[in-house]
């Protein structure tokens, strides 16, 4: 295969892999991959977060780079990661418009429904994720790490009586 069809191919990839991905994780330089949602649009992934009730965007900065690693969505595992270069949409501008209009109808469970455009104008970032063109290659071994510190978490062990009132509601139904 010559370079430029293997470019294609990587190009068609990252972006058929992406749009069909509800979930991709994200890393900013020096930071840890985030999950989060997105859409494709016109060429590029787009986000919307750092704001009240929205998804935390840290390390993501106008003009920095971002690795993004897809997964299947029928299986879970990678499919392909890619390196990006982070572009924000600056607020009202025609392309920040387009992008929230797609976003809209993708966001689930918005606290404010139609009014959470103008929530996004005041209090959130919109950034564009733009593939440079490079993927990265598959790992060879599982790059599984810890969960992040998060205080809604715990280490309780389940009570011992739970498992037998779960199972005892399945069987009175």
């Amino acid at each position: 295969m010559t370079s430029a069809t293997s470019a294609l191919f990587d190009r068609a990839l990252v972006e058929e892999a992406t749009k069909k991905s509800g979930l991709v994780w994200v890393r900013g330089p020096g930071g840890p991959a985030r999950p989060l949602w997105h859409v494709w649009h016109e060429g590029a992934m787009c986000l919307v977060g750092d704001g009240p009730g929205e998804q935390p965007l840290p390390g993501l900065a106008d003009g920095g780079p971002a690795e993004v690693t897809v997964r299947s969505k029928d299986k879970g595992g990678r499919l392909v990661s890619w390196a990006a270069t982070v572009v924000e949409l600056p607020s009202g501008s025609e392309e920040w418009d387009a992008a929230v209009a797609v976003l809209k109808g993708k966001r689930l469970n918005a606290p404010d429904g139609e009014a959470m455009t103008e929530r996004w104008a005041r209090e959130c970032r919109v950034l564009r994720l733009e593939p440079t063109g490079a993927t990265a290659p598959l790992p060879e071994g599982s790059l599984a790490e810890p969960p992040l510190p998060t205080p809604v978490t715990t280490r309780h062990p389940a009570p011992a009586g739970l498992p037998r009132l779960l199972a005892g509601r399945r069987k009175r139904r």
